[in-house]
């Protein structure tokens, strides 16, 4: 068995910003609700310092902020870790076309991988529209609310989703809930006629995003492409051809996943 040294070795050249942001998404992890004045007493820095180092764990999704004005653990702490080995390659097949989708569009194109019930976006470009959807690489989101967790979701058989969402009820300790999984499963319908989602502000306020699922060169759904989009312009990009630009964009990226299968990684 391997053993853990028992004292932690600073590094010869440390970075103090670094090490703050760090220390900080400790304090969340182990204090559960942190303030940002005892966080920067603790840190040693001024309040807008530690303000500014608070924002970034918000935007990475390790840190939510509660109605008391605390902050807590956010959906991208304890998160387990994709558990495959080739997101790095996909990634590197997508990026050119994710740059090709952002330009047309002008809109900010992502593309992210299911792991269980979440996503994960493993590269975001942004559009060049002045009021545009920021960067998203990073974040986590629930797969139910984001349209290309949808996307991917809709893939699959109607049972395995009920029980992939059972099992997570289970791990949380909390009871499946029929009601919501119903309307889920109604979506998903939908989803699997019509080719593509929409997410109307499910995952954060003043953003829609549409998107579909990328297969392999076996068929398998292997990841999701998405258009994010400010919500007042969504209708008229959607009336524009953002659909049409979309399963443009995944068709010329499956075309160069030829040879790509993620199942012999």
């Amino acid at each position: 068995m391997q053993k853990t040294p028992s004292l932690r070795q600073s590094p010869r050249y440390p970075v103090d910003s670094v090490d703050h942001a760090l220390t900080l998404m400790e304090m969340v992890r182990d204090y559960g609700r942190v303030r940002i004045s005892v966080a920067a007493r603790l840190l040693g820095v001024s309040v807008s310092t530690a303000h500014r180092l608070m924002a970034m764990l918000v935007y990475r999704g390790y840190a939510v902020q509660d109605a008391s004005r605390r902050y807590i653990p956010g959906p991208a702490l304890g998160l387990p870790p994709v558990g495959v080995p080739w997101t790095a390659e996909l990634r590197h097949r997508s990026y050119p076309h994710l740059e090709m989708l952002a330009g047309r569009l002008r809109e900010t194109a992502n593309l992210m991988v299911r792991a269980g019930t979440e996503v994960r976006f493993l590269a975001s470009v942004e559009g060049d529209h002045s009021v545009r959807v920021g960067d998203r690489q990073g974040v986590a989101l629930p797969a139910a609310a984001a349209s290309g967790g949808k996307a991917l979701l809709a893939t699959m058989d109607p049972a395995t989703v009920e029980q992939l969402y059972r099992h997570q009820a289970e791990l949380v300790g909390s009871p499946f809930d029929a009601r919501s999984h119903t309307r889920l499963a109604a979506e998903l319908a939908m989803i699997r006629i019509r080719g593509f989602a929409i997410n109307d502000q499910g995952t954060e306020e003043g953003v829609g995003a549409v998107g579909v699922a990328v297969r392999d060169s076996s068929g398998a759904a292997v990841a999701g492409m998405t258009v994010s989009v400010p919500r007042d312009r969504l209708r008229t990009a959607l009336d524009a051809g953002l659909v049409a630009e979309l399963m443009r964009s995944r068709i010329e990226l499956e075309a160069d996943l030829h040879g790509f299968v993620a199942a012999t990684w």
